[in-house]
């Protein structure tokens, strides 16, 4: 492979991507939802601790950055598709399943900038077995803190809290389809379908398996619906690093995708 051209050009640094996030719209002292791909920055140097600094730098002190650190490995072994796994395997999967602790279980397929940012000085996460977040700044606690564990993207949930504070989403080198605040939509549609959910947790200190229903999540359909969002002018759009971003203020986002569901999905009516 002939890398010369791959490196062609400056690296990305933390000084450079921090001045193109502010470029793009981030508001210093907000609360910014980041949704990222490192790989799609291009060669950072630092990686992704200079990416968490720079966007910590465009967020200045009174900022507070807030990132997904879901772990769906630790769910129902009966529902699981890429791959399945045989069913006599699900009663030793919800036997054994370590339980989900917020202080070590580390996310899984949230990408690297998540991962940093779970495990950096001072960072707070909620407590969802499956759908936990992870927050830095003023803000932190009020963001992770009341996880419900039948609210996972609901009003109780850190998506709920973002909406609260009048938060924005980054979608940092990634599409629609990773816009996580979408599903927050679903939760404020009348009668949204449920299902029975299942995750090892600690209970009274001693882990346990728990089953409880929640809304029947899905995100199908959330790059046409993006498509659509970004047709109405509500979306910054540039690049920082390599990567093409999307900026935009959440609640506007919600409400686009209550009124989008409400057209385009059948819901379920008592």
């Amino acid at each position: 492979m002939d890398t010369t051209t791959e490196l062609a050009g400056s690296p990305w640094t933390r000084g450079s991507l921090a001045a193109e996030l502010a470029a793009l719209g981030v508001r210093p002292g907000s609360v910014l939802l980041v949704h990222s791909s490192l790989k799609s920055l291009g060669w950072v140097c630092g990686g992704p601790v200079a990416v968490v600094q720079a966007l910590l730098d465009a967020l200045g002190p009174d900022g507070t950055l807030v990132v997904p650190t879901h772990t769906p490995d630790n769910s129902d072994p009966a529902a699981w598709q890429h791959p399945p796994v045989p069913e006599s395997w699900w009663p030793v999967i919800r036997e054994h399943m370590p339980a989900f602790d917020p202080a070590v279980t580390p996310s899984r397929w949230m990408g690297l900038i998540s991962e940093t940012v779970r495990t950096w000085p001072g960072a707070r996460r909620s407590a969802h077995p499956q759908v936990s977040f992870a927050a830095l700044g003023p803000a932190a606690e009020e963001v992770v803190a009341g996880h419900r564990l039948d609210d996972m993207l609901g009003e109780s949930s850190p998506l709920g809290a973002v909406s609260r504070l009048d938060g924005d989403v980054l979608l940092l080198g990634v599409g629609h389809d990773s816009n996580t605040s979408l599903h927050l939509a679903e939760y404020r549609l009348p009668a949204p379908p449920r299902l029975r959910q299942g995750a090892a947790i600690f209970e009274d200190g001693r882990r346990a398996w728990v089953w409880w229903e929640d809304v029947d999540i899905s995100e199908h359909d959330f790059e046409r619906l993006g498509e659509d969002f970004d047709d109405t002018g509500a979306v910054a759009m540039g690049p920082v690093g390599a990567a093409a971003c999307r900026l935009m203020r959440q609640h506007a986002a919600v409400d686009f995708a209550v009124g989008w569901f409400s057209k385009h999905r059948q819901t379920v009516t008592e």
